[in-house]
């Protein structure tokens, strides 16, 4: 089994339960194959660089799985044609970091610390 770090990103406009559908939706694909989720992380509204199909801003969901090549493959066919998602991208890693938390604000990381 190889490590993916898989990152989504979903409209702006999409509602709290529909991105909660999305998650859903993904994880149990990885799973139905034989996947592992080792771990999810939603990092919220943020940003985009430059407009992506008139939006400005985007909901990322970024994946830690240990899957084989035939589950991405799978995941980003049914990524392809789902209206509600902007982007996504698969890396293919040696290791997953699970420690570091890149998102967290730094109020936040001063209060984890203590």
């Amino acid at each position: 089994m190889n490590l993916y770090e898989h990152t989504i990103i979903a409209r702006q406009d999409v509602s709290p339960s529909q991105l909660k559908q999305i998650e859903e939706k993904y994880s149990k694909i990885v799973e139905k194959l034989d996947g592992d989720i080792v771990k999810l992380e939603n990092w919220g509204l943020m940003n985009l660089s430059y407009l992506i199909k008139k939006n400005k801003k985007g909901n990322y969901i970024h994946f830690k799985i240990k899957a084989d090549g035939k589950i991405i493959s799978e995941l980003e066919k049914n990524e392809k044609i789902d209206k509600n998602l902007l982007r996504f991208l698969t890396v293919k890693v040696k290791k997953f970091d699970l420690d570091t938390d890149y998102f967290m604000k730094s109020d936040d990381k001063e209060n984890h610390s203590k």
